[in-house]
């Protein structure tokens, strides 16, 4: 068993880039407890032993007291037996935090954090309309190095009005303290936010490809020379602390989502998801019905997800393991399918394992569904 997401689905301000499911309105966290704790019991069969993490994301999960967190990894608790080392991780808004409330966080057993800094400038912060500020976010990596031996730090890059340069000057800003992991992301257009009408009505401009590749190339260089391993695409870490909730959902380890919109998969072809509206999943809880919607890939489907999540990978896609859970059938028709990409240097072998190649990572997501099969 992989892990237990929960989704808080709260934020006291919502950033113009977010198409996450959250409410602004932060009337029935009390009630959301409740909720997620009776979701836990009715998930009892589908929590097999040897958890290996607990992640809290949204959403906000920093506007949770420490007790609150507290009293969900006492529900994990009672109903499933841990692994040896179970990464316990919450994502953190600096807004949110003081030193006080890291040091509850730790008292209470989570021993990983994710602090959503974003930008170091000011301008970029406003622009995407998050609610802190470069010296909260300053203050809140501080006290997290103090307090954590593992933590890890999101930046967003092509941002608009961005250049190489401010860009060159966030990650170096970020490397002065070390953090074990860093999450970077490009700054991309989601359907229905504020970023998305702001573009459709020539608000924001976008930057230029070319640039954003820049900014990406750039910090992949400069991170491997500050001795981070690049071990999934948009993830970088020192080593031995890649992100164990994260690195097994890329795996294809089974994982159980709980609140609303989160969503679970049994590692092998069944997914689900609870619908995302937080009044009726609490309604729905409460009387004793899991709000979920379900559906069993096809073959298919599973083996393009592992095409997708394994070559924005380190360890690559294995003709082995295709092999094992597809059948011969889909390695052959990966062999074949692949020998344009590496005619063009994109895809190279490593043994049996298929890599991309360090000058085509930044494609690394259109190479992958160029190899998808269509059908069984």
């Amino acid at each position: 068993m992989a892990g237990i997401y929960f989704h808080f689905p709260f934020c006291r301000q919502a950033c113009h880039y977010c198409n996450f499911h959250f409410s602004t309105q932060l009337k029935f966290q009390e009630e959301m407890l409740y909720a997620f704790e009776r979701e836990i019991q009715l998930r009892s069969e589908e929590l097999p032993s040897n958890l290996e993490s607990i992640y809290f994301g949204g959403g906000s999960p920093s506007l949770l007291p420490p007790k609150s967190i507290e009293r969900l990894i006492n529900g994990v608790y009672s109903s499933v037996k841990l692994g040896e080392k179970i990464e316990i991780t919450v994502e953190v808004n600096p807004d949110d935090v003081s030193y006080e409330y890291l040091k509850g966080l730790k008292s209470v057993g989570v021993n990983r954090l994710s602090i959503g800094i974003q930008s170091f400038f000011d301008t970029e912060l406003e622009l995407m309309n998050r609610i802190h500020n470069v010296d909260q976010g300053i203050d809140s990596i501080e006290w997290t190095a103090q307090l954590f031996n593992n933590f890890s730090v999101d930046l967003i890059y092509g941002i608009p009005s961005s250049d190489l340069s401010t860009w060159k000057t966030n990650l170096n800003r970020v490397l002065t303290y070390t953090p074990p992991h860093l999450s970077t992301y490009a700054l991309t257009v989601e359907a229905k936010t504020v970023l998305a009408h702001q573009v459709k009505n020539n608000e924001v401009e976008l930057l230029d490809e070319q640039l954003v590749k820049s900014q990406y190339d750039w910090m992949v260089k400069r991170l491997e020379e500050a001795n981070y391993e690049n071990y999934e695409f948009s993830n970088f870490s020192k080593p031995g602390f890649n992100s164990i909730n994260n690195s097994n959902y890329w795996k294809g380890k089974a994982y159980v989502g709980i609140g609303p919109a989160a969503h679970s998969f049994d590692g092998k072809r069944k997914r689900s998801w609870n619908l995302s509206n937080n009044i009726q999943y609490m309604e729905s809880i409460k009387e004793g019905v899991l709000p979920s919607h379900y559906e069993n890939l096809k073959l298919h489907e599973v083996f393009n997800e592992y095409l997708m999540t394994g070559l924005r990978t380190s360890w690559g896609v294995s003709l082995e393991k295709i092999n094992q859970s597809f059948g011969r059938h889909y390695s052959q028709y990966l062999e074949k399918q692949v020998e344009n990409h590496l005619a063009e240097q994109r895809l190279y072998w490593d043994g049996d394992t298929l890599r991309v190649s360090k000058s085509a990572k930044f494609l690394s997501d259109g190479i992958a569904s160029d190899l998808f099969m269509l059908k069984d």
